[in-house]
């Protein structure tokens, strides 16, 4: 996969957002089902108004704030665009929540709250917190 500027600057707010840390909350019992719909619909679900940053044919992408926090929302064109995103995503760490066509990205409380609003799965990319090599 050729990561292109929107995705790269996606890749970016991961980690500017998301930190590399893993937390321990827990996943609500109760998930609704999961949303569907443009990201203006998605964000007006989540109670946040979208700072939109790529509108591209591919992909769009805002920064959004409500009550639990701050996080990235992003739509894609195509299903398998929205999972060659977040595989390249995952290699920066974070947290995802992951529904038909669309992502939403920040820390782990912020996302499991927004399970409880929008549904889908929650994903977490990999752990950065390890010592890499000898020192």
């Amino acid at each position: 996969m050729r990561l292109t500027r929107p995705m790269l600057a996606v890749a970016l707010a991961v980690l500017a957002l998301a930190g590399c840390g893993s937390g321990g909350e827990r996943e609500r019992a109760e998930v609704p089902r999961t949303a569907e719909g443009s990201l203006e619909q998605l964000a007006a679900e989540a109670r946040c108004e979208p700072d939109i940053q790529t509108d591209a044919d591919e992909i769009r992408q805002a920064i959004c704030r409500n009550g639990n926090g701050r996080f990235i929302l992003a739509t894609f064109a195509t299903d398998r665009g929205q999972r060659e995103w977040i595989n390249g995503a995952k290699d920066y760490g974070g947290h995802y929540l992951v529904g038909r066509k669309w992502v939403a990205v920040g820390e782990p409380a912020v996302v499991t709250a927004l399970r409880g609003t929008l549904g889908g799965t929650l994903e977490e990319g990999k752990d950065h917190g390890a010592s890499h090599g000898a020192h």
